[in-house]
């Protein structure tokens, strides 16, 4: 009962602090519930997504069946080739940290299934805000909807104190 109640209190301090260390964090799993997949269509998948440094991809595929490869280049890319590439990846489920700006290249090891569109190319943005600056519109000032800054630290004061109180109760 001991180890329950320390689980639960781990969990709770990580929920309570896991927002604020890693507000920006996306996990992205390429392909959505179809994976790493030819009829997932991957560059529909990927439109209108934003990447950003801090982001995490996730490629979900039959590893017996599938080999991933960052490539290089554009041209690589295009062209699927992948005699030269960054990286190939085979564990069948594989998380990519973006860690920097730029575009990355990922492609199918199966060159035809990679010329059959299941390649990816990632365009990773600065860490920031998701959403570009637009212009304002001047509107009479209403009560705030959402909580503010001060009430979202109380709320994750409350459970981290919560989560230290059933430490101390398991010992």
């Amino acid at each position: 009962m001991a180890i329950v109640k320390m689980v639960m209190a781990v969990v709770i301090m990580a929920a309570s602090l896991g927002g604020k260390l890693g507000a920006a964090q996306v996990h992205h799993v390429v392909g959505g519930d179809r994976g790493w997949d030819v009829s997932s269509d991957v560059a529909s998948w990927s439109s209108g997504r934003s990447f950003r440094v801090g982001d995490k991809i996730w490629f979900a595929y039959a590893a017996a069946q599938e080999i991933i490869a960052e490539v290089n280049s554009p041209e690589e890319y295009e062209s699927c080739d992948v005699s030269n590439p960054i990286r190939m990846y085979t564990d069948g489920i594989d998380g990519i940290p973006l860690d920097g700006e730029g575009i990355r290249y990922f492609v199918s090891g199966k060159e035809e299934s990679c010329k059959n569109g299941l390649k990816l190319h990632v365009e990773v943005m600065p860490f920031g805000n998701p959403e570009p600056e637009r212009p304002r519109v001047a509107v009479a000032a209403a009560a705030p909807t959402t909580p503010s800054g001060s009430a979202r630290l109380y709320g994750s004061s409350v459970l981290l104190l919560a989560g230290l109180w059933l430490c101390y109760m398991a010992i």
